[in-house]
């Protein structure tokens, strides 16, 4: 039955009385767009041996009508799948209810199920092979004693899998959290894929499995190519035959380990111990400026990075080992320090090539391959804080600018790159917008226009709410120049209205609204300062994706300079600003006008002192101790 659009199925296959289609062995049913529920009438078939289901998106609950406890159900069923029921989260089955006494094959794709029902372990007592796919909530696999094969695919949340006394292959793909598999003592046949992980599962330890197949990526194969002299020859080493690969492409086994127990621990493998990295930094990397002032970071800094993007740099040197023009072969520092500086010279990868004695090929390949592997391995750097790190956050906005509950400023950056068009027609510019915090890190950036309908969509800003002097009570915000429109969680500054004057709670809120929009221009100075490619001036690609890319990796640095290097220059002079409003937004709701309004009379009726307060006050009677005259001082104050 294909296409079916009814809700409910046709009376025959729901009625719980005897019906005629004793003779009937194979039933499917695909795109049952609009149906809620499995048939009941199913279960009383006589000799129903395949049944299948695929592709029914409104079926969420399959109760116990559909295995009935008045009499054996599905007697000679052979076979069950069921596919893409995306919706199903729960399938009630208790164990006292006899059914599905000679099923031998159960597949299971593409649902919600969190655990399968105590029914099925007790009575599938014929259970042979279990596939369970794509199963996101699936959190364990227990107490299948007949079960022999067991396939399991992309179960990110699973976690357990015990007590399949005869189980004898197990395929597990793409499950990273599982680390509990115990009580399998037939287990002959291991076959675990997974291209992410780093380090072979612990719970391989105890297993007793005779054969191990893995495909896994690059950097794993080489720990276990390493043999007894690498970090993972216990989880393996007791197994009799393990064979192991990488792919590279559509060569899924383009890389090789074999290993047999049986012949002296033999161990085969086309990886060659060329490919294992040195740290150190060669000597020619650094002259006579010293190694912080030609990097922009200190060695431990380069370090941290260095860790960060150990493992793409060591699968892309498989493939090629980057040398200087004398043949030497770049260390993994080698390559990070020439990709810093590419990125805090801005110079072209010539220039940069010919100060460092290594190619212009190959300055604009490591570059390449480190800011790809920023992209994907530092993110967390540039990544929306929890909640206790916000707290830290809104507590420095708080003490440095009056601004309770205040979680950061959103700033819109355009970056300038100057045109590589001979007849420099138009220049390239990258938009970005990015939330800042008082420490000038930036805790999110985004490329275009979508960051404020990101904040609502994923609600970002849903932390605790203040409450204010007047009473009321204040949710989590951030704050913006006039290029934004005013949001309950988004303030702006106050506008005069009709030419009139503002309040004194208006002006102090714009006061302390301006002194920390401020950090966000004194960000993108140091960002630029640091990062001179930014700066747009010299050598970029003309791939916008690749432009957004190598932004992306210049914010991560920045942010992870002020992690690990302190609040060195958190302080310096905002310079001029070169980013201003392409629009000013009129229309603003009235909740986002009652909080403004609630936290400036807050902030004039509170009398906070602020950091920021005093530094401006410290400012103006240095000014006026250099002039000589204490009524200038005054003056100032007022």
């Amino acid at each position: 039955m294909m296409g079916y659009f009814g809700q409910q199925l046709p009376i025959w296959m729901l009625s719980t009385s005897m019906v005629p289609f004793n003779n009937l062995k194979f039933i499917g049913f695909s795109d049952l767009a609009c149906c809620t529920q499995l048939p009941n009438g199913l279960c009383q078939l006589p000799n129903l041996q395949f049944l299948q289901v695929s592709r029914a998106p409104c079926i969420k609950h399959v109760g116990t009508g559909f295995v009935q406890a008045t009499t054996a159900s599905f007697p000679r069923l052979n076979t069950l799948r069921l596919f893409d029921m995306v919706e199903w989260g729960e399938w009630e089955w208790e164990e006292q209810v006899q059914a599905m006494r000679r099923l031998e094959e159960l597949v299971l794709s593409k649902c919600r199920l969190r655990h399968v029902p105590p029914g099925l372990a007790s009575n599938a007592s014929s259970l042979k092979m279990l596939s369970l796919l794509h199963i996101k909530q699936l959190s364990n696999i227990e107490s299948f004693p007949s079960v022999v094969e067991l396939f399991v695919n992309d179960c990110p949340d699973l976690e357990r899998i015990t007590n399949l006394p005869n189980l004898q292959k197990l395929t597990i793909y793409n499950c990273p959290k599982l680390k509990v598999l115990e009580h399998i003592a037939s287990l002959e046949r291991l076959v675990v894929k997974d291209y992410t992980m780093e380090k072979l599962p612990e719970y391989m330890r105890d297993i007793k499995a005779r054969h191990l197949q893995l495909f896994c990526r690059l950097w794993l194969l080489s720990a276990v190519a390493a043999g007894q002299s690498g970090t993972e020859w216990d989880k393996f080493s007791h197994m009799e035959h393990v064979k192991a690969y990488a792919g590279d492409g559509d060569n899924q086994r383009k890389w090789y380990v074999l290993y047999m127990r049986g012949d002296n621990c033999k161990l085969d493998s086309n990886i060659s111990n060329s490919t294992i990295f040195e740290e150190t930094l060669s000597p020619s990397m650094v002259d006579a400026q010293g190694f912080d002032s030609l990097y922009k970071v200190r060695r431990s800094t380069l370090s941290y990075v260095c860790s960060l993007v150990r493992i793409p740099f060591f699968e892309d040197m498989t493939a090629r080992e980057p040398t200087f023009v004398d043949g030497r072969v770049l260390s993994l520092q080698d390559r990070v320090a020439v990709a810093l500086r590419v990125l805090n010279s801005g110079d072209s990868p010539v220039t940069v090539g010919s100060s460092l004695g290594v190619n212009e090929s190959t300055v604009s390949l490591v570059t390449q391959v480190f800011v790809e592997a920023m992209c994907d391995r530092a993110m967390h750097h540039c990544s929306w804080p929890g909640s206790t790190k916000m707290e830290k956050i809104k507590h420095k906005f708080d003490k440095i600018h009056g601004l309770p509950n205040c979680c950061g400023v959103v700033h819109t950056y355009h970056i300038t790159f100057g045109s590589q068009n001979p007849d420099h027609e138009e220049n390239d510019v990258v938009l970005m917008q990015a939330i800042v915090d008082s420490d000038m890190r930036l805790m999110e950036f985004w490329f275009g226009g979508d960051l404020l309908e990101s904040i609502e969509k994923y609600a970002w800003l849903n932390g605790g709410k203040v409450k204010l002097s007047d009473g009321s009570e204040v949710g989590e915000y951030i704050i913006g120049d006039a290029g934004y429109p005013l949001r309950p969680w988004l303030l702006t500054r106050y506008q005069l209205e009709n030419g009139l004057s503002l309040s004194e709670s208006k002006v102090e809120f714009n006061r302390r609204h301006s002194a920390a929009t401020a950090v966000a221009g004194r960000s993108l100075t140091r960002l630029k300062d640091t990062w001179k490619w930014l700066q747009g001036e010299g050598w970029h690609p003309n791939n916008r994706r690749v432009m957004n890319r190598i932004v992306g990796a210049c914010c991560m640095l920045h942010n992870i300079v002020i992690d690990l290097e302190g609040d060195e220059g958190a302080s310096m002079p905002s310079g001029q600003e070169d980013i201003y409003a392409e629009k000013a937004w009129k229309l603003a709701d009235e909740d986002a006008v009652r909080v403004r309004d609630a936290l400036s009379q807050h902030l004039i009726g509170s009398e906070v002192h602020t950091m920021a307060a005093e530094e401006e006050e410290e400012a103006v009677a240095a000014v006026a101790i250099c002039s000589g005259d204490g009524n200038k001082e005054e003056e100032a104050r007022q």
